[in-house]
């Protein structure tokens, strides 16, 4: 049976203000509270609210055949649970459903899986937790800032224990091959890979109020009648977008939530169901290993991650930022972690792009790429020498590798302790009589008997000396 995973994204970038070369040592206050609390409180009135009450409505009005998955970044969970609470009152009241799944990803939505392996492991396990604490659900599948993935990341992810993972159907690591299947990790067969089919999704995304557009008005009828039309053998229709498209990109007066009311029962009509990306990684199985060597995304033409480094300044920023890597991932200091969050949040290195995609960006604050970039490295500037006051940029290399290692050594001697009393664990749960050759012995009395051991006794001989001392001898 033919079904639809539909995921919506949810992050909130969070602005940086003016700072300048001067500032760099004296103000290490980075962000602009005004921007962040004007921005949130305009996403959240004309887009989170309405949309997420409507697919609060949309699940109850189905009776539970309607199904939808979110991710949410740390750092937008920080921002909502400051300026708006109703919003995070609406995500609970979604999970009490069961019929939202909420998926892992980067805590920052930076780019750490193209940097370093531990900070990115780091982040993504923080967001575990944040997730279960929030709304009692420990993520199962995962998706990268962007929907970013190769092989590599891919292991990575598997190694986490992560049953699937969500990223772009790109055509040129399609070639021939329909993003409707369900494909698995090249480096971890374990993991499953869901792909977007991005002209369903930019259908509803980009292209629902463009009254120039051949498809235009868009009804949920003929949507469904695109989506049956695939040929009998594409089960998996997985259609991804950010959740403020909803009435930031396409406007609540274009309908847009009316459309997405009409779904299930259009859906329901053509026997297509609604599946969250767990239970498709679950029941469906893989046809085929994905091949993908070098990154991909979902952002511009390329679907690559050429719009965050692809300048020198953005690589320069990059390199820049991830030299410290290392140093902060052993610091305890809290605001430095928060900073880290922020300034690894890849909107900082989008505002520095130079490409020319025909598309308007909004870079806040900045007239410029090169604007940005500047800003950008006099705050960088600040934070690494606050963490270089924490651990000096002259400590002995040799000193600092021993460090990380004694670190990473002590959480292979947890694991291991961890093995060791489950062993433990699972062996007191056995009989406590064994079988051999037919002959019953009891474990606890008789083996214990056969490996006790006789010490010898020692005498002890207490000897008079010509002097007033005791001499004491062992034999």
């Amino acid at each position: 049976m033919r079904t639809i995973c539909l995921y919506f994204e949810i992050h909130q970038i969070c602005h940086l203000k003016r700072y300048r070369f001067f500032d760099i040592g004296k103000d290490h206050y980075y962000y602009d509270d005004y921007a962040n609390e004007t921005h949130i409180t305009e996403v959240t009135q004309r887009s989170y609210i309405p949309a997420l009450s409507t697919l609060l409505e949309m699940i109850n009005n189905s009776n539970g055949y309607f199904k939808v998955a979110l991710s949410i970044s740390g750092v937008a969970l920080e921002q909502l649970e400051i300026y708006a609470p109703d919003v995070i009152d609406l995500l609970k009241q979604l999970a009490d459903t069961g019929c939202c799944e909420f998926l892992a990803e980067p805590y920052s939505h930076g780019l750490s899986s193209l940097a370093n392996d531990d900070c990115f492991v780091e982040e993504v396990k923080r967001m575990c937790v944040k997730v279960k604490q929030m709304f009692g659900t420990t993520p199962k599948v995962f998706r990268n800032s962007s929907l970013i993935y190769s092989d590599e990341i891919g292991a990575v992810v598997a190694s986490m224990g992560f049953k699937g993972i969500l990223t772009e159907g790109a055509k040129h690591i399609l070639g021939w091959k329909s993003p409707h299947y369900v494909y698995h990790c090249n480096m971890a067969p374990n993991l499953k890979i869901l792909l977007r089919d991005y002209k369903l999704s930019d259908d509803i995304s980009l292209r629902f109020s463009n009254s120039e557009w051949s498809e235009y008005p868009l009804f949920a009828d003929k949507y469904m009648n695109w989506v049956d039309s695939f040929p009998p053998e594409d089960q998996i229709i997985n259609i991804f977008m950010e959740l403020k498209a909803l009435g930031m990109v396409q406007p609540l007066s274009s309908n847009i939530l009316e459309f997405l009311k009409a779904l299930p029962a259009c859906a329901k009509e053509k026997g297509i169901t609604f599946s969250t990306p767990t239970e498709i990684v679950t029941k469906s199985k893989s046809v085929s290993a994905l091949d993908v060597s070098y990154p991909i995304s979902w952002t511009d033409e390329e679907r690559d991650t050429s719009s965050w480094l692809g300048n020198v300044m953005q690589r320069e920023a990059f390199e820049k930022l991830y030299s410290v890597a290392e140093r902060v991932h052993i610091c305890n200091d809290r605001r430095i972690k928060q900073d880290w969050d922020y300034l690894q949040a890849s909107s900082n290195f989008r505002f520095m792009t130079t490409k020319n995609t025909g598309l308007w960006l909004d870079r806040g604050i900045y007239d410029s790429p090169y604007d940005a970039f500047t800003n950008y490295m006099n705050i960088l500037g600040d934070f690494i020498s606050r963490v270089d006051s924490l651990y000096p940029i002259d400590i002995d290399n040799e000193e600092l590798n021993s460090l990380l290692t004694t670190i990473r050594n002590q959480g292979e001697e947890i694991e291991e302790l961890h093995r060791e009393l489950s062993l433990l664990n699972k062996s007191s749960k056995s009989t406590n009589e064994l079988k051999v050759s037919g002959t019953k012995i009891k474990t606890t009395k008789s083996i214990s008997k056969t490996k006790e051991i006789k010490t010898p006794k020692i005498k002890t001989v207490v000897k008079k000396s010509s002097k007033k001392d005791n001499v004491i001898e062992e034999k």
